[in-house]
């Protein structure tokens, strides 16, 4: 089905855009499909198995790009530093946003720049009301290391519902979104940020016909995306409910599923450093 006009801005020059002109004006959303793999999200969206997130890719495939680290706490880290997924071609490619940094190859005309050690404080220091909406054990603030990534952020939310272990676990990170969105006055700007923990293993309870003995696949991950994807309208309805958003997808790592014997991530195989990307604008609903 063809989007509404109003929905979606064409993004034929959004690798382009002036994020100096983004920031102050819209709200911002980064969306981490934890573990995702480039295969996996290009597969499904050619076959038109994620029509909610693929309705917004330019020209309908996912970006390929390198992963900053090989898990999660690694990867936001760098993310949450200003170093997002980078293109896999040469380079040098600009940013979106850095830090200050004397020297800096990758920061341009175009690039937002902060002068504070993160983009989430960079962003609070902008006026934004920064919200961490977590999903895997590194945003569950149930100990030191569970608390660091959240602890960037101004308010953060994590509940057991939305971890790896529950079947509904993006639902129920989505409703959260919705709450915080409609409690914040419209006025304020708005830096929201979601870790999907849906992909993550086990995932083999979002396959029909799957079994817990049989484990997680590739196809189980699959499944896992296509569940993502029937409720990531909500989250993108929300998102853009106050003002034009810009929003940032991606995934922070792959993982693999027996490829040269390999499962799990936190190794050095393309299938782990190999993610999907995307950013684009939605626009204010109507």
């Amino acid at each position: 089905m063809t989007p509404p006009i109003d929905a979606v801005h064409s993004v034929n020059a959004v690798h382009s855009v002036n994020m100096n002109d983004v920031v102050g004006s819209h709200d911002l959303l980064l969306v981490t499909l934890d573990t995702l793999r480039y295969d996996v999200a290009q597969e499904l969206a050619a076959d038109g198995r994620i029509p909610n997130l693929a309705r917004h890719l330019p020209g309908g495939v996912w970006e390929r790009r390198h992963a900053p680290g090989s898990f999660t706490y690694a990867s936001h880290q760098a993310m949450f530093a200003g170093f997002l997924p980078t293109p896999a071609t040469p380079g040098p490619h600009p940013r979106l946003f850095a830090a200050r940094f004397e020297g800096s190859e990758t920061t341009a005309t175009d690039t937002f720049v902060y002068d504070t050690p993160d983009l989430v404080s960079g962003l609070a220091a902008a006026g934004y009301r920064t919200v961490c909406i977590g999903g895997v054990g590194f945003f569950n603030k149930r100990g030191p290391l569970g608390s660091v990534l959240p602890g960037m952020f101004q308010e953060s939310h994590w509940e057991p519902e939305f971890g790896v272990p529950s079947p509904t676990s993006f639902e129920a990170q989505v409703a959260c979104a919705e709450q915080v969105v409609a409690g914040l006055p419209r006025e304020q700007r708005l830096f929201l940020f979601v870790n999907v923990s849906a992909l993550h293993q086990p995932n083999w309870f979002h396959l029909p016909g799957a079994t817990r003995d049989a484990g997680d696949s590739r196809a189980t991950h699959a499944a896992a995306l296509e569940y993502v994807d029937r409720h990531m309208g909500r989250l993108f309805a929300a998102a853009r409910s106050r003002r034009p958003c810009f929003a940032i997808v991606c995934s922070d790592h792959g993982t693999a599923y027996g490829e040269d014997g390999y499962s799990g991530h936190r190794i050095g195989h393309d299938v782990v450093w190999t993610v999907p990307y995307a950013h684009f604008f939605l626009d204010e609903a109507s």
